[in-house]
């Protein structure tokens, strides 16, 4: 029957099968008349799209799947992933020539009402993403509808104090106080952190690595080891025989816990999450006069641009460089005052 309803469903479902080609989807809605036109008119589309050459209409689930497939090797490939199940409640039944700025604008007002705008913008930028990949690569539609981002501000960089650091660090339980203590003394991104294995250690040149897979910018990660990130590693050894940092024998999975967001509102600390333990380190880095080029290479940045935000922290060392004109213009001031 090309006619009919599941159990799961209160909206009627069409099968439709032409020249070997099955199609089955849900009409979107339970009035049977208006089912049965939309039975008609998905049958008259198929037999154009065979018969006359007519370009195929392509779902947003085909859509997510191809491009799930072709950015695998994205570092934001699970993120991706967790934004197109939330996406899925509003875009999963749609075809891609349905996909139109309505849609999207009740896409933006949902997010809107759980988020930020920019987090909002990221799920926009997917989809628009996906939508261009399907007209400019795949060629499956003709037009998309042009997306609209909020202007967002200037980046934001949260960093904590050594005094709230400290205050942190001892309202923590001991496995999650090693791995943020580990992050202040490397900079390291979270999963970096939690999935960092002993094959990428060498004890004696006390030394780390960061896999080119494993980085953000897809380039390895050199991370020398200092004192206090050296004293953390010996004391994991022996608790788990592949990854460094674990609880109860078990590889940590996540660091952003009910008892981390805990010891932030104890300490009294807000507006911060785990991600700004790396903005702090490299707070720290500058005001102890790290230059732009090492905090580069120690932070795994693609570029120096990255590095400049944390430039106006560190003003002292360019002190050195402002005086070295002292004994060019001697008098000169003396000479235009009055």
């Amino acid at each position: 029957m090309s006619l009919f309803k599941r159990q799961d469903s209160s909206c009627w479902w069409v099968k439709i099968i032409i020249d070997g080609r099955k199609i089955q989807r849900s009409t979107g809605t339970d009035d049977k008349i208006q089912a049965q036109e939309f039975h008609d008119r998905l049958k008259a589309q198929m037999w154009e799209q065979n018969r006359l050459g007519v370009k195929a209409r392509r779902s947003w689930k085909e859509a997510v799947v191809r491009w799930l497939e072709e950015t695998s090797e994205k570092a934001t490939h699970q993120e991706d992933k967790r934004k197109l199940i939330w996406l899925d409640t509003f875009l999963g039944a749609l075809m891609l020539d349905e996909i139109t700025l309505d849609v999207i604008d009740s896409v933006r007002a949902a997010k809107l009402k759980e988020a930020a705008k920019a987090t909002t913008n990221r799920y926009l930028a997917l989809i628009r993403s996906i939508l261009l990949r399907a007209r400019d690569e795949w060629e499956w539609i003709d037009k998309v509808p042009k997306v609209r981002l909020f202007k967002e501000s200037a980046s934001r960089e949260r960093s904590l104090t050594r005094e709230q650091a400290g205050r942190l660090l001892a309202e923590l339980p001991a496995h999650q106080r090693d791995v943020v203590l580990f992050a202040l003394a490397t900079g390291l991104r979270q999963s970096n952190v939690l999935q960092l294995e002993w094959s990428q250690i060498n004890l004696e040149q006390r030394h780390a690595w960061i896999h080119a897979w494993q980085s953000k910018n897809r380039r390895p990660i050199a991370i020398p080891l200092n004192e206090v990130a050296y004293a953390i590693i010996i004391s994991q050894k022996g608790k788990h025989s592949e990854r460094v940092f674990t609880f109860r024998g078990e590889p940590l999975k996540t660091a952003n816990t009910r008892a981390w967001r805990k010891a932030l509102v104890r300490t009294g600390i807000d507006n911060f999450r785990w991600h700004d333990l790396r903005h702090t380190w490299a707070t720290w880095q500058r005001q102890a006069g790290t230059p732009t080029h090492e905090l580069q290479r120690l932070g795994g940045w693609r570029t120096g641009a990255m590095v400049e935000r944390y430039a106006h922290l560190a003003p002292d060392h360019l002190a050195e460089a402002a005086s070295r004109l002292n004994s060019v213009l001697p008098g000169y001031d003396s000479a235009t005052v009055g």
